[in-house]
């Protein structure tokens, strides 16, 4: 059956084409497996809770009849603000708390697990002309606005606001300071709803959206140890499909793949406290599987050519259940730009257990950081996508001496892998953040540094042993297999281009800062070197000869760095290759790129195609990759099936001794 809406009919009917629903939520009360609900250009200001899910075989759909023409926002408009005490700058406007029902984003903070709780923000915000302002917390924030460095834009910070509460009259008094604009005639909404399109109850799944305009809604912080929500989400079901869809503005995250409510561990390290974050982790990991989490019942999500921007936290959150999902030909970029929100659970995408998650041709860009792997990144696959300008401001790294982490394209966290990072462009000053194991790195072009190698996965106890354990699963499940922390090492290189970039204004101040952080090492020099500590096989191999059971001569043989292998690497302008690389190819001459944007298309330029000898790489398979050392699993298909490396960033055939790098072919320009 087919259902109609259209916000604009004269009066809610029966969801027929000649009698519409008004409401999107009205189709969603009734619609079942099989239907599809076809939805009218116009702004949809609703909650829509899908009541019932499909099934495999019956999906229920709902599509924008116009692409993009159909808004669902979790906002108001407000058109009753005065001015202040006489102020050109300041308003102030009431609004009802009616209008909240049981949430009300300006009494809600932001907050949950690794949330850097000083950092005061509430769920709610304030828009003029689709650009949020940014929170102060007093009013004399408002009257006195100052400029926010750390912001992308930090002309647009002195557009403040602050709420309170009139408790007399029951209503949310916000004062704001459009800088010389009167918002009763422009765009002014504020957030009032906390999710746009997500079932309120679990299990609802095969469902597909496809075409909407999603924005502006009141989210709440998404740790990995909490219910994990956003604007749009399966809320812990299996199959959805989210297509073509603009999502943007969330205060926290855009879309959630990510994890249930359990009432007794839900960020249980910020309200209990004397069980750490990591551990809750691991009691959350556990719970779920015996509640359920499985490759039946959860995730095999589709999040498909859809464009996520300026969302406070995350463009894609998820923990748990996003395993066994596809998210391809996304734009994912502006993420955590205002950096009015800080911790650890940041990123344009922020997945933990990744579990044979697809990452394809995605185009990630201007976030605080791009993509963010963390804990059991086992049978993941990055491949094809593009990655640049993933760091905080250039203007303010410039006049930073020391900090723990400055964003980068990819960061792998405390995994056993296998993870695959293949055929990718990766353009950031920091290219991979790597305090992990189990990674292979496989015909890539690397314009930036490897960070946090051989660091990271301690706990940061101030004198006590602290190191993280992590769950690895059996092959293509989620049942879990064992627990280890992390050793170091166990990485593969093999036909990659890396490529020394001209070190920014203050980076040098940050490398030479943070040599001795726990969490990072500033690094800014490319290459493989900060993988020496290393072994090679053979003298991993050495450290086991003869007996090593029970009365065996003391060792470190379990506790020491795993082996790296490497090869048919090209390192361009003084990166820096492993010194057990044996055949690195170490090129002369400056090599140079660049990246252009005109009318949203990018053009890639560079002369490194030019400066490469005639190539004698191998062709890379998974063979050639071995097995992630601790769950003991190949670099394979989620379906089991070997990976041959003989197709490039554009799906073109490689020849028998393959280009370096991503792309098997150059002209002259790259567009993307």
């Amino acid at each position: 059956m087919i259902f109609y809406v259209d916000a604009n009919a004269k009066r809610s009917g029966q969801g027929t084409k000649e009698n519409p629903f008004k409401r999107i939520n009205d189709a969603a009360q009734v619609a079942k497996p099989g239907d599809e609900v076809i939805v009218a250009p116009g702004v949809y200001r609703e909650y829509v809770n899908p009541k019932n899910g499909g099934t495999e075989n019956a999906r229920i759909t709902y599509r924008s009849e116009k692409p993009l023409g159909a808004v669902i926002s979790g906002a108001e408009s407000i058109k009753n603000w005065v001015p202040f005490e006489g102020s050109k700058n300041v308003w102030v406007t009431r609004i009802s708390n009616g209008i909240f029902g049981n949430y009300n984003p300006y009494t809600t903070l932001v907050s949950g697990d690794w949330f850097i709780a000083f950092y005061v923000a509430h769920t709610g915000d304030v828009f003029l002309n689709d650009k949020s302002l940014y929170e102060v917390t007093s009013l004399d924030g408002v009257l006195n606005p100052v400029v926010y460095e750390k912001s992308w834009d930090p002309d647009f910070t002195l557009y403040t606001w602050y709420a309170e509460q009139d408790e007399l009259t029951d209503e949310t008094v916000i004062y704001a300071n459009f800088q010389g604009k009167d918002p009763n005639k422009e765009n002014v909404e504020i957030t009032v709803r906390e999710n746009c399109f997500y079932p309120s109850e679990e299990g609802k799944g095969f469902i597909t959206l496809s075409g909407f305009n999603v924005t502006k809604a009141a989210t709440q912080w998404a740790p990995p140890t909490a219910y994990q929500e956003g604007m749009i989400g399966p809320h812990w079901s299996k199959g959805w499909i989210i297509e073509d869809c603009e999502v943007s503005h969330s205060k926290c995250s855009g879309i959630s793949l990510g994890k249930y409510k359990q009432p007794n561990n839900d960020n249980k390290w910020l309200k209990w406290k004397y069980k750490d974050g990591t551990q809750t982790e691991r009691d959350n990991i556990c719970q779920a599987v015996v509640e359920g989490w499985t490759k039946e019942n959860i995730g095999s999500h589709i999040v498909r050519r859809c464009n996520i921007h300026d969302c406070g936290q995350t463009g894609i959150v998820g923990h748990l259940g996003g395993v066994f999902s596809i998210i391809e030909d996304n734009h994912i970029h502006h993420i955590n730009n205002k950096q009015n929100l800080a911790g650890a659970e940041i990123g344009g995408i922020k997945m933990h257990a990744a579990i044979d998650v697809i990452i394809r041709r995605n185009h990630f860009h201007n976030c605080t950081r791009g993509l963010w792997l963390d804990w059991q990144a086992q049978g993941t696959r990055v491949t094809q996508n593009l990655f640049h300008d993933n760091c905080l401001p250039f203007d303010h790294v410039a006049n930073m001496k020391n900090m723990d982490a400055l964003g980068e394209d990819i960061f792998i966290e405390i995994s056993h892998g296998p993870t695959l990072v293949d055929n990718n462009v990766l353009l950031s000053d920091h290219a991979l953040k790597l305090p992990t194991q189990g990674v292979a790195l496989v015909h890539n072009f690397i314009a930036g540094s490897l960070t946090a190698v051989g660091r990271g996965v301690n706990n940061g106890a101030k004198t006590m042993q602290s190191p993280r354990y992590t769950p690895y699963h059996y092959h293509h499940r989620t049942e879990i297999a064992g627990f280890m922390t992390v050793l170091h090492g166990d990485c593969r290189f093999y036909n990659n281009i890396f490529l020394q970039k001209d070190i920014r204004p203050g980076m040098q101040e940050i490398h030479d800062g943070n040599r001795t952080q726990e969490w990072t090492d500033g690094n800014i020099i490319a290459g493989t070197y900060t993988f020496d500590f290393c072994p090679t096989q053979e003298e991993w191999e050495k450290e086991f000869e003869g007996y090593c059971g029970m009365g065996s001569a003391p060792s470190d043989r379990y506790y020491m760095p795993l082996p790296v292998w490497a090869g048919g690497n090209v390192y361009f302008n003084g990166a820096v290759p492993m010194k057990k690389e044996k055949d690195a190819i170490k090129i002369d001459g400056k090599a140079t790129f660049t990246l252009s944007e005109k009318d949203g298309k990018y053009s890639f330029k560079t002369n490194v195609y030019d400066l490469l000898p005639k190539s004698s790489a191998a062709t890379i398979c998974t063979d050639t990759l071995g097995m992630a050392f601790e769950p003991e699993m190949k670099y394979e298909n989620p379906d089991g099936s070997p990976i041959i490396f003989n197709v490039d960033f554009f799906d073109n055939p490689r020849g028998v001794n393959p280009v370096q790098g991503p792309f098997e072919s150059y002209n002259g320009k790259i567009d993307f």
